[in-house]
């Protein structure tokens, strides 16, 4: 690879629920993105099987929910990676060399997980990445959640996936880089986008890696994005680390490139990631305790 790293985020909508739907209109949009160039294509989060949940009672306990024939039809949408649907992304990738980060629900050990899949240029499944922070709060208190942040080689680069709630966490991103991730990509599928975009301008340059975000457009929602981790010049005066900023209801594919050479050049001479933190005085972060204001 060049050391340009060209990066297709998808803004675009999916049927609620049609995976077939959105499997085909997903191998559409990835050989468009070849067409312009793109080295991988990096989906919204639960593209391929849509990311909606049964209607049941809220009252409900997710135990209670789990016995529900709505949740038991819900929990058979899931995929894993002998889905044809994967298998279909795989086989674009391999044909026409290009990387892919698929989404949607997954087989989980009881209820379906909300996961990534990192396909190669070969078509090979590098990575499975399911979400760790569900919003408990909302309906993904019916998913399973993830138990690991991961990263692995794309052509060379390094790449750690978070998708959506994650980005709210600042150790995701931390453990991503702490793992090696250069370039963190992010599907996402959620609106009130402002606050949340200005979180991942942090998380670049706070780690010191690039931050890449596909949403799906919509009227509050979109705001698909790439921030460089590159937050000054060579003279030490701030700059503009914004790469890609779309709007909020266009619907199109949005190109990213970030300068492998110049992103590394920075990252061994800049002060941010991983050179002077103080580990020894972050002990309270691995309490799991709850206190308030912060009890649910």
């Amino acid at each position: 690879m060049t050391n340009i790293f060209k990066i297709a985020i998808v803004q675009e909508n999916r049927d609620p629920y049609d995976s077939k739907c959105n499997t085909e209109k997903g191998l559409s949009i990835v050989k468009k993105a070849k067409e312009r160039g793109a080295d991988i294509v990096l989906f919204p989060e639960c593209w391929i099987t849509g990311y909606e949940f049964p209607s049941v009672d809220e009252t409900l306990t997710v135990e209670e929910i789990m016995k529900t024939s709505q949740f038991r039809e819900w929990n058979d949408l899931a995929i894993d990676e002998n889905s044809q649907y994967i298998k279909a992304f795989c086989g674009i990738a391999k044909e026409l060399s290009i990387g892919i980060v698929i989404t949607g629900y997954t087989k989980g050990i009881n209820r379906p997980q909300n996961s990534a899949y990192t396909i190669s240029k070969n078509g090979e499944i590098l990575m499975k990445y399911s979400k760790v922070h569900t919003c408990d709060f909302a309906d993904e208190r019916m998913l399973e959640c993830g138990n690991e942040f991961k990263v692995c080689d794309f052509e060379g680069i390094k790449i750690g996936i978070m998708i959506c709630y994650d980005r709210e966490y600042p150790e995701s991103a931390r453990i991503l880089m702490l793992k090696g991730a250069e370039v963190i990509l992010l599907p996402n599928d959620c609106g009130s986008m402002p606050p949340r975009v200005q979180v991942l301008s942090t998380r670049a340059y706070e780690n010191m890696v690039g931050v890449v975000m596909a949403n799906p457009p919509g009227k509050n929602g979109g705001c698909s994005c790439a921030f460089s981790p590159i937050t000054w010049d060579k003279k030490g005066v701030p700059i503009d680390n914004i790469i890609v900023m779309a709007d909020a209801e266009t619907q199109d594919i949005f190109m990213a490139e970030y300068d492998m050479k110049k992103l590394r050049d920075y990252r061994s001479q800049e002060m941010m990631g991983n050179t002077f933190r103080k580990v020894k005085a972050y002990s309270d972060l691995l309490s799991d305790e709850i206190n308030e204001p912060f009890k649910r």
